[in-house]
């Protein structure tokens, strides 16, 4: 299998399965299949959520850690997600959470392992098109925590994607990259008529 998935924090771990084991945590939780399941929810799947806050006018992504994301299997599914977060004491549990992006990160990491090419999973969200898409990193032994999209990286859009943007059509970063500058990209508004 070429797909890597980088080893998450012991502490972000250890925050999922303390929520997990929380009788209280899973019954406050939004995610009516995680409160239904039968049988024992384990995390797997680890994935570093990296933000694109900004793409300079030189085409260049800024990029930051967010969290680190664990699919909730019950049986032979995901039922859910728990996202971690970094605290001034370190990782932390954050949220449970469901919805079609669950079904299409599994989906898309499916898609990824028929790929011949090696590649490290992770997750690039763009707050600024409410999209969020399965990143493929080229360099599989580098810290998941960190880096930026490189050129030759792959981005697979998940499904909702933006309007005119296919979902689970694998892109380069330098092929999607202009199209995500131009739809960010704040459109200068023209002075009012004379």
């Amino acid at each position: 299998m070429p797909l890597h998935v980088p080893p998450a924090p012991a502490a972000a771990l250890r925050s999922v399965l303390t929520a997990l084991g929380s009788p209280t945590a899973v019954r406050e939780a939004r995610t009516p299949s995680l409160r239904t399941a039968q049988g024992s929810a384990t995390p797997e799947l680890p994935l570093p959520v990296h933000v694109l806050d900004q793409i300079t006018p030189e085409g260049v992504s800024a990029t930051r850690l967010a969290g680190w994301r664990f699919l909730i299997r019950c049986g032979d599914r995901a039922v859910a997600a728990a996202e971690t977060m970094l605290t001034p004491d370190g990782w932390a549990f954050s949220h449970f959470f469901e919805g079609p992006y669950i079904a299409s990160t599994e989906r898309a990491l499916r898609q990824a392992e028929t790929v011949q090419q090696p590649y490290q999973a992770r997750l690039l969200s763009v707050p600024g098109l409410y999209m969020l898409t399965l990143w493929l990193h080229g360099d599989v032994a580098a810290d998941g925590a960190e880096g930026h999209p490189a050129a030759s990286d792959l981005l697979v859009p998940l499904a909702p994607a933006p309007p005119g943007i296919a979902a689970h059509r694998p892109h380069q970063v330098a092929e999607l990259l202009p199209v995500l500058t131009h739809r960010v990209t704040p459109v200068p508004l023209l002075g009012s008529p004379a």
